[in-house]
């Protein structure tokens, strides 16, 4: 054993040290780390440019198309709907249509999701309440809300409270679904959190389950709207004159039958305009000031 050792210790000693030396790199034998980007690609790495080229794409095609078929009847130009809506604008005809509808959009949405939140936090909550809020929306989800109109028109009469009415099933189901589903996906490790500080009820469900699951809550709240919107138009478009005057579906309906075709075009582009104003302005800051500030949503 010392004979090994002994001779590992002279091999160790028979070599040659070799001198430290330190090599100098260029730079530029790595290449180019980051690479500044032009003008051009700058401008196209914002989204509202690229949206607003679709937009214009979208326009010229539809010019040329209407030029081209020459039926003002059925197809007008974007020029002439732009010149409708303006009109319509200045003289006050589709601000005053468009108020009304968005007064008793308002009134239905948030009377929707008070119920939802009310029923969604009874199923949380309690076992009884998740078999009431499954069976409901089994039951009534798939339901069309513009199918109830005839009862709602029976019930209430001729008037906002019939439109409420089915605004409040379009709304329902969807916000109580998606937020019953968010809460359902809190982690356990946030509930334990909640329930060893002694929250329950109430506090338990704002404290703890509504910010954990304030995205897919948001997301209902959209869907919500959406279909609140899409009902409340169609509803008008049928019954929408309500003490005198209706909404923005009803006065696509009416330029309808004069055969107005600009007119109508106008009023469904202020309806566009009215839910890219919703969503753009109204869901997207509360988006970014909650769920993206929050760190739950890049």
């Amino acid at each position: 054993m010392a004979e090994s050792v002994q001779s590992v210790q002279s091999a160790h000693q028979g070599l040659t040290r070799r001198a430290e030396f330190v090599r100098e790199v260029e730079s530029s034998a790595f290449g180019v780390v980051q690479k500044p980007l032009t003008l051009a690609e700058q401008v196209w790495n914002h989204g509202a440019v690229r949206k607003g080229l679709l937009l214009v794409l979208m326009v010229c095609a539809w010019e040329a198309y209407a030029t081209i078929s020459n039926n003002p009847l059925l197809f007008p130009k974007f020029s002439a709907t732009i010149a409708a809506f303006y009109e319509g604008v200045v003289s006050g005809v589709l601000l005053t249509r468009g108020w009304a509808s968005i007064k008793v959009l308002v009134q239905g949405y948030a009377l929707g999701l008070a119920l939802a939140a009310l029923l969604t936090a009874f199923a949380i909550t309690t076992r009884l309440g998740n078999d009431l809020l499954e069976t409901l929306t089994a039951m009534f989800n798939p339901l069309p809300a513009i199918a109830l109109l005839p009862l709602a028109l029976l019930w209430f009469g001729l008037g906002s409270a019939s439109l409420i009415f089915v605004l409040v099933h379009s709304v329902l189901w969807a916000v109580a679904l998606n937020t019953h589903s968010g809460f359902l996906s809190v982690s356990p490790t946030l509930r334990m959190v909640g329930r060893n500080y002694g929250l329950s009820g109430p506090c338990y469900v704002i404290k703890i389950l509504i910010p954990a699951a304030f995205p897919p809550i948001l997301t209902g709240m959209k869907i919500g709207w959406a279909f609140a919107w899409r009902t409340l138009i169609a509803a008008e478009l049928v019954f929408g004159v309500s003490s005198g005057s209706g909404g923005l579906g009803w006065f696509i309906y009416e330029n309808r039958n004069q055969l107005d075709i600009p007119n109508v075009f106008a009023g469904l582009f202020s309806v566009i305009i009215i839910g890219l104003v919703v969503e753009n302005l109204i869901f997207r800051q509360i988006e970014k000031i909650t769920v993206r500030r929050w760190g739950m949503q890049s």
